[in-house]
């Protein structure tokens, strides 16, 4: 799950690099004069007239003028940044989208924003502002600005965390330290930049590679939990799933029955029927899982395709609207919906492990002497509240939609307000995901069970819960050895 994804990430991670083949640059090129032909005879949205509702007025006469100012004045963000990875994958995926040919995007002004992405420059781009309508128009304007080197646009980073890169500075002290220049847009290529849906689609792809982690790495819980019980294998039985005919459920079953040891069978002191975080898990992480695949599906024909406007098509300029990005607002949307059925599976075997009613004999709260010591009481506190949150921020966004822009936005998707939603409760789940795996290490630890694999990992960074002790950055480096472990 998540393979593709995985591959366009790393084709946009930083040490990769963006090239123009022969043909894509014939296609621009053909793209190129089949607009500029046009422009000659008849009208063309930004280019001789104006953007958004003032379409009806005449453009500036000077097209780096009209470039400028289109970017300039789209440059309102506000909010916490995008990650450096994010804003790396967003403008790849402008690059190769304008590669596509469709663009009318000049193959010179092409190549000199790819090599500044070549050589690691990447903007700082502010996360909120954008309505994912007309494309990411403000999110996207940022990153323009700051590849001119202009000194009115915001800081810019040049590899950020890697030997050498340091931290953010002015774009063009980062662009002359590359060696590379900065761009000068004209309309055409300015517009083209930004009208893409590529900043809340980048988000989302980054979300779409750690849910599918955690839906993994819930799995591997789920198995672990009923090892360490001695609950009942059929709910796992590949048969029993068989017959469900549902595709995502025989891969979750099997990826439980891994956790299990040959022969493992229900212990005496076990329920018929375990509590449904256990015994319905197969269900409830196979239904992720085939809407996971479903959304890759959607996010990566997206990336594949040409999200701006207008484009030349068989020979002509058509307007359209591309840039409109409700499908990645509905993958982002289900995106959220899949993740708390995630959290809350995860939060429910957390309680059953800490329940003595249900823990197989360990202590309340698997605290070291009970009335002494309140074990992992604060654990699930904040992993209450992590899943709370995670339903606070689950809201869909499109269903908020507001119309703008002189009405001409009067149907908007808000997808980059979705997926930064769905990235922020993903914030949350390594909370949930960590307390959990923490309660594992300890009763693993208590009942004798022999660690290997992951769990071995876990328990030599875990050591045992003799004392009540702080677990707040335990609980959080846990979790990231966990999610490393499923991305494999």
């Amino acid at each position: 799950m998540s393979g593709g994804i995985a591959r366009l990430l790393a084709r946009s991670a930083f040490g990769a690099e963006v090239a123009l083949t022969g043909t894509e640059r014939e296609r621009m090129a053909a793209s190129l004069d089949v607009f500029d032909r046009a422009r000659l005879t008849t009208d063309v949205y930004g280019t001789t007239r104006g953007f958004g509702p003032l379409v009806g007025y005449a453009a500036d006469a000077d097209p780096g003028a009209q470039g400028l100012g289109l970017i300039r004045h789209l440059a309102a963000g506000q909010g916490e940044p995008l990650s450096p990875s994010v804003t790396r994958t967003m403008v790849w995926l402008r690059l190769r989208g304008m590669a596509a040919g469709h663009s009318a995007v000049d193959p010179r002004l092409w190549q000199r924003l790819a090599d500044q992405w070549n050589a690691g420059f990447t903007p700082v781009v502010p996360r909120e502002g954008s309505l994912s309508a007309s494309g990411d128009l403000v999110p996207l304007a940022h990153a323009a600005l700051a590849a001119t080197g202009a000194a009115e646009s915001q800081v810019a980073w040049a590899r950020p965390g890697e030997a050498g890169g340091g931290g953010p500075a002015e774009p063009e002290a980062v662009l002359r330290g590359l060696g590379v220049p900065g761009v000068v847009w004209d309309a055409r290529g300015a517009l083209a930049f930004v009208n893409g849906s590529s900043a809340g689609l980048a988000v989302a792809l980054h979300n779409h590679r750690e849910l599918a982690a955690a839906v993994r790495l819930a799995a591997a819980t789920t198995g672990r939990l009923a090892a360490l019980l001695g609950a009942d294998p059929d709910p796992y039985h590949d048969g029993l799933s068989r017959v469900r005919n549902q595709r995502g459920q025989r891969v979750a079953a099997a990826l439980i029955r891994d956790e299990l040891a040959a022969g493992h069978a229900r212990g005496p002191d076990r329920p018929l029927q375990e509590r449904y975080s256990l015994r319905c898990a197969p269900q409830v992480l196979g239904a992720v899982l085939d809407q996971l695949r479903f959304q890759e599906e959607v996010l990566l024909a997206e990336a594949a395709g040409c999200t701006d406007n207008p484009v030349t098509v068989d020979g002509a300029v058509r307007h359209g609207g591309n840039f409109h990005a409700a499908p990645v607002a509905l993958a982002s949307e289900s995106h959220a919906g899949c993740l708390h059925q995630v959290a809350l599976l995860m939060e429910r075997q957390l309680a059953l492990l800490v329940d003595p009613r249900a823990n197989g004999g360990l202590a309340p709260l698997l605290a070291a002497v009970p009335g002494r010591d309140s074990g992992l009481a604060g654990v699930q506190i904040a992993a209450s509240a992590q899943l709370s949150r995670i339903r606070q921020l689950g809201y869909p966004a499109s269903m908020t939609t507001i119309p703008t822009n002189l009405e001409n936005q009067d149907h908007v998707p808000l997808a980059l307000n979705s997926a930064t939603a769905v990235a922020d409760m993903l914030a949350r789940l390594r909370g949930i995901t960590g307390g959990l795996l923490l309660a594992l290490t300890e009763a693993g630890r208590r009942l004798g069970a022999p660690p290997w694999g992951l769990w071995a990992k876990l328990a030599d960074a875990s050591p045992a819960l003799r004392h009540d002790r702080p677990t707040a950055a335990e609980v959080l480096a846990l979790a990231e050895l966990g999610l490393a472990a499923a991305e494999r």
